[in-house]
């Protein structure tokens, strides 16, 4: 256990000293956050403020990871360098974006067809190597069989797991996406779902498949569950140190860069863990915040009027008159809240199977 407390530890450093550094670098060549004309008039005067933050905490995960097993003197696994390939990989297609964002001073960034190459790209190579590599056991970092709390059903088979894994990928990344909106909102929801991540990649290994212990009895056939609680841990640290820089007034913003790889990680922890549908409740608040788009959309095309004020649903409350503060807070409290009764979920499920 002291590899986790080291992961935390070395991507809450990493990314706590490190942010302002970026920031000054990204000040210094006017690297500055493009607000779009039809937004929440509060939001132009964030105009400039640095953004591409991401690569703070990217790098201060893998830094953090990479020290850990160092100084613990274990190898990487399969698993948890799955993962954070899946969270890198999509964090590169969100600098993309936000470079010609930024250099191009083009608001909309990558078109949508280049950005949806990049992630299914990045997401076919994770779902492909995801059932490749089995330990000894015959175990690979993800099944076929779909999951909630752990595998049930039949197997999907690769091509159809290949595109629920896709399915799975774009629609986290892209939630996230929807939910940095506001100062420190998408980064304090993803802190909670990734410290949810290192109780569940705990709880696994302590009742795994793999230990004589548990052989034959209940467990859990998941391959390598402690280095991802590493990896959920030095997520969980990098992210809370850059909420520090990130929380309102905010320094300096994730972008795409950073909402993509968290969506991303997200995603890669949900399957590799064989938690796939459960993150729909761990995650709760992006689901929400997604719907929100989805309702705003489908109503506008089918009756030409608006359910929400504006859309993603945290801008519908800035229309209302919510302070960005109280939005954001209260949206912490929600996922929370859907946090608590996702794990409350999964350990139910280990007590009533």
């Amino acid at each position: 256990m002291k590899a986790i407390l080291f992961a935390s530890a070395f991507g809450l450093f990493f990314s706590l000293v490190g942010t302002p550094v970026l920031i000054r670098i990204l000040a210094r060549h006017g690297y500055g956050q493009m607000i779009r004309d039809d937004g929440p008039q509060a939001h132009h005067s964030k105009r400039g403020t640095p953004t591409m933050g991401g690569i703070a905490f990217i790098l201060a995960t893998l830094v953090g990871y990479a020290l850990t097993h160092l100084i613990m003197g274990t190898k990487p696994t399969i698993s948890g360098m799955l993962v954070l390939f899946l969270f890198a990989g999509m964090g590169l297609v969100g600098f993309l974006d936000d470079y010609i964002k930024i250099v191009k001073q083009r608001s909309l960034g990558l078109r949508a067809k280049a950005k949806m190459a990049g992630q299914l790209i990045v997401g076919i190579v994770f779902a492909v190597g995801a059932l490749r590599f089995p330990d000894p056991a015959g175990t690979t970092p993800a099944s076929t069989k779909l999951s909630f709390v752990t595998d049930f059903g039949w197997s999907l088979g690769p091509v159809l797991f290949a595109l629920w894994a896709l399915f799975m990928i774009l629609a986290m990344s892209n939630g996230v996406n929807l939910t940095d909106g506001l100062d420190g909102l998408a980064t304090g929801a993803s802190v909670m779902v990734f410290g949810a991540y290192v109780f569940i990649g705990i709880w696994e290994y302590g009742q795994t498949c793999a230990t004589a212990a548990t052989a034959g009895a209940q467990c859990y056939q998941v391959r390598d569950p402690l280095d991802l609680a590493v990896v959920a841990a030095a997520l969980m640290g990098a992210c809370f140190g850059f909420l520090w820089w990130n929380t309102s007034p905010a320094k300096i913003f994730m972008g795409d860069t950073g909402s993509l790889a968290l969506g991303g990680a997200l995603a890669g922890l949900a399957i590799c863990s064989h938690t796939e549908m459960l993150l729909a409740i761990l995650g709760g608040l992006f689901v929400l915040i997604t719907l929100s788009v989805i309702i705003q959309v489908s109503s506008f095309r089918m009756t030409g009027k608006r359910v929400f004020k504006m859309a993603p649903l945290q801008h519908h409350f800035e229309l209302k008159g919510w302070s960005e503060v109280l939005i954001v807070v209260r949206f912490w409290i929600i996922q929370g809240l859907c946090v608590a009764v996702g794990l409350g979920l999964f350990y139910a499920g280990w007590v009533t199977s």
